[in-house]
């Protein structure tokens, strides 16, 4: 059996739709199903149930899930270290992210690269969701991870999902939202705002829930939301990654009716990676399920 079907599997698996596993993976949909097809005919079961709505897996295909997912990691540890004993990590990857991706998932990353791999050199671009998806299409960034934004993926552009992500407020702890049991966007909309630029996530959803919020501030980062919260020039709305807790001055809650957002490693579906940048989106992707408390 060839390990390729086995990571087309599990895309279908994951993204349940066939679709969006042959754009995952780089290939055709016609590609992916008749794969999958012979796949089922290796293995002599029915592994996924195909209707108009998408595909799920079968009781075989679940109990299938992790041997898989183990044999996919076998190969990618048995390649890493092929590759790591040739001593061909070299080169440059650029990589692209909005600035709470960059801080959450891309630096952690960067850092083991400078350990592991000091042979490698990386670049790393912070922008809006539609100008780093911009970026890669053109070809001026390898990859990205970048929260993303509503609607299907432009024409020739690969998202796979990494991880969700809650929205939340923040506030001072004076404020006279802090007193509420919960907080909704009919709520926020009374309030000052501070959130991100547009062309990002965080603006698109607060401009398609409250057209006509007043909107203090259009920020540039993460970092200069929470401090402008912090200091009293609005209610600041951001994607929430990870544990850490606000900083000092600041509580954070969230924001009871509204949907997550979902952060995606971006790429091109005609690209053929490096194999430096290979390295970079297996760690990247190793984060992500770290953040999301998935077995790595």
């Amino acid at each position: 059996m060839r390990v390729e079907r086995a990571r087309y599997f599990l895309a279908a698996v994951r993204t349940g739709s066939l679709r969006s596993a042959a754009a995952a993976c780089g290939v055709s949909q016609p590609t992916i199903g008749q794969q999958l097809t012979t796949l089922e005919e290796e293995l002599d079961a029915v592994l996924l149930t195909r209707n108009r709505g998408g595909v799920r897996p079968t009781p075989a295909g679940e109990a299938l899930v992790g041997p898989l997912t183990r044999l996919v990691a076998a190969e990618d540890a048995v390649r890493e270290a092929a590759l790591a004993s040739n001593g061909t990590y070299q080169g440059r990857v650029t990589i692209g992210g909005g600035s709470a991706t960059v801080e959450t998932i891309v630096a952690p990353v960067m850092g083991r690269l400078l350990t592991d791999h000091p042979g490698l050199r990386f670049s790393v671009r912070e922008g809006s969701s539609a100008d780093i998806e911009r970026a890669v299409m053109a070809g001026d960034l390898d990859l990205a991870v970048a929260t993303t934004p509503d609607g299907p993926a432009p024409g020739g552009l690969a998202r796979r999902r990494l991880l969700t992500a809650p929205l939340v407020i923040y506030t001072r702890p004076d404020h006279p939202l802090t007193r509420r049991h919960e907080v909704t966007w009919d709520d926020l909309g009374q309030w000052p705002i501070v959130t991100m630029r547009p062309g990002t996530v965080m603006h698109q959803r607060l401009r398609r829930h409250l057209p006509d919020a007043e909107v203090m501030v259009e920020a540039m980062s993460a970092g200069t939301v929470r401090t402008m919260a912090a200091e009293g020039a609005g209610v600041g709305l951001l994607a929430h990654f990870g544990t850490r807790p606000p900083p000092t001055g600041l509580v954070r809650f969230p924001l009871a009716d509204a949907e997550p957002v979902e952060v995606s490693l971006v790429q091109r579906v005609d690209s053929q990676p490096s194999r430096s940048s290979v390295v970079v989106r297996r760690l990247i992707i190793a984060r992500a399920d770290e953040l999301s408390g998935r077995p790595g």
